[in-house]
């Protein structure tokens, strides 16, 4: 099950005996409605599903939940569920259960199954302004090696972001921090912590994080963003010290 940015979830299940179901729920009207079939005898009895940042959701599925393999991708809109292409090289050889799916703070989304192959996808589109973290406070200036706050709205993003199940727990709903420093371009993660809440979709409401801000970052001028299920927000300029 992954919750949309539009307050719907979209959710998806296995069938031994046939194609899969999936089941859409607005939490708003707490209503269930039925979603489309899988095609043939794809369905996701054990296997991960990611929300894009466009909002449309990513479903890794197969006939059968171990083997015989033949994984697909597939992509939900909000009213149709469409087949994507596979992957150059793992898919086809993978069942749905071997499948991880995990949101980039770069807004694509990255595949693995349990070898040494990764794969990528960037998804087609953009996201809406209003799913995007936005701050309202940060310090102008930050040291190397120092600790700060950082205050904003929808800093844990629209959703969780990513399911599987019982076997993995990739949900992404909390803030990162990331500097770029203007002189190189360089990209520096902070890390972050204390978090005031771990809700999501909490609109206006003002939340917080805080950064610890890399003793090898770059000093200079910096752009700093908050980045939640691959969505950043505009940046604030930011003196590393």
């Amino acid at each position: 099950m992954v919750l949309r940015p539009d307050g719907t979830v979209f959710a998806t299940g296995g069938n031994s005996c046939g194609a899969g179901h999936t089941a859409i729920y607005q939490y708003q009207t707490g209503k269930w409605k039925a979603g489309p079939d899988f095609p043939g005898l794809y369905n996701v009895d054990d296997g991960p599903a990611a929300l894009e940042p466009n909002g449309k959701v990513l479903v890794f599925a197969s006939p059968s939940r171990f083997y015989p393999p033949a994984g697909a991708f597939f992509e939900w809109d909000g009213a149709n569920l469409n087949q994507l292409a596979n992957t150059p090289t793992s898919a086809l050889a993978d069942a749905s259960f071997v499948g991880h799916l995990l949101v980039l703070p770069t807004g694509q989304i990255m595949f693995t199954d349990f070898t040494n192959d990764v794969e990528i996808l960037t998804p087609a589109g953009s996201y809406n302004p209003n799913w995007a973290p936005a701050i309202t406070s940060a310090p102008n200036k930050v040291s190397r090696g120092s600790s700060y706050t950082i205050s904003g709205r929808r800093l844990n993003g629209m959703s969780q972001a990513v399911a599987y199940g019982d076997d993995l727990q990739q949900a992404t709903n909390y803030p990162l921090v990331r500097l770029v420093n203007d002189a190189s371009g360089h990209v520096t993660y902070c890390r972050t912590h204390g978090h005031s809440t771990m809700a999501v979709a909490t609109g206006t409401k003002l939340v917080s994080t805080h950064f610890d801000v890399p003793a090898n970052a770059e000093t200079g001028a910096s752009d700093l963003y908050v980045v939640a299920n691959g969505i950043q927000s505009a940046p604030v300029k930011v003196t590393v010290q």
